[in-house]
This record gives C-alpha cells, structure tokens and sequence, in this order.
C-alpha cells in the first residue's frame, strides 16, 4: 500500500486534546493503516499574530485510498471536528495537512503534493523527521536539508504521541 504522511495541528479547544482525538480518528479511515505517530510539538503560529500557539504532529499511515479520496477523508474528520474556513491562517480546531504521498507530485486545484510549503515550516519538518529521517521531498530532496532554513521559528517538543 502507498506510504502517506499527514500533518496535524491545532489552536482552540485545547489543541493537546485534539491533535490526540485525530490520531484516533485516523485510525478508524477506511482502507488505511496507521503505523506511526511523532511527538506533540508546541509552535508558534505562522503568517498571523495574536493567534495562541498550535499543537503539532505528524503521522504516518498505509493506505489503499488515492490521493483525492485521501484527502476528502482527512477534510471529513476536520469538520467532524468543527473546522472553520473563516479566512486563510485562521485559528483552528483541527488542520490536517496531506504532505506526502509515496513519491507522488499532484498539481490540481484541489491538491498539491508535495506539500507545497513543508519544507518551510519546522513545525512540520521536525514531527515528520522524528518519525521518518531519511524522508526525501519530491523535487526538493532531503527533507532534513531544510532543517537550516526553519531554524528561527519557534518550536517545542511535548509529549509522546500515541496512534489508537
């Protein structure tokens, strides 16, 4: 089955408690598997002030799914979970990003794979590192190279994470 990696995070109601509850509920997509799950990271939120920090993870699953139907999966469980699409950067519940899939480049008005800002953001970089080190980017190489240009924004490790 594909190999896919998923990016979690949250802002509001408290974000430790719902980047757990999605783990779950990636558990329970049809057709995949979860194998993995990185830790909780705290950061601070990108592109808009006054937001509170978000919780972060990444978690990897093997899916019979394709792409799309991946993707309205995961926007599915954001919406179960009170996802809001006010404005772009909005504080939210729950964000599920689909950051890689196998070795696949996608570029469609609703799909972007890669993702086409992970190799920006540490707060993805280093959850999806910890649990794939040898990750490789699709047209952009090693994911762990990017490590330098992610270096100033702000991030901690929490937590263990647990895949249910």
């Amino acid at each position: 089955m594909p190999l896919a990696f998923v990016a979690l995070g949250a802002n509001l109601a408290d974000p430790v408690a719902q980047v757990r509850a999605a783990l779950a509920a990636l558990a329970g997509l049809p057709e995949s598997r979860p194998l993995r799950a990185s830790s909780l990271y705290r950061s601070a939120p990108v592109g808009l002030r006054g937001q509170p920090d978000f919780i972060n993870a990444v978690a990897a699953l093997d899916t019979a799914l394709d792409p799309h139907a991946l993707l309205a999966a995961l926007f599915a469980i954001e919406a179960r979970f009170g996802r809001r699409r006010d404005f772009p950067l909005a504080p939210r519940t729950l964000d599920l990003d689909l950051l890689l899939y196998d070795a696949q480049t996608i570029d469609s008005a609703d799909l972007q794979l890669p993702h086409p800002r992970m190799h920006l953001r540490a707060f993805v970089l280093a959850p999806l590192l910890e649990i794939a080190p040898d990750c490789r980017i699709p047209g952009r190489g090693r994911a762990a190279a990017w490590l330098p240009a992610v270096r100033a924004q702000r991030i901690e490790k929490l937590a263990e994470a647990r895949i249910s």
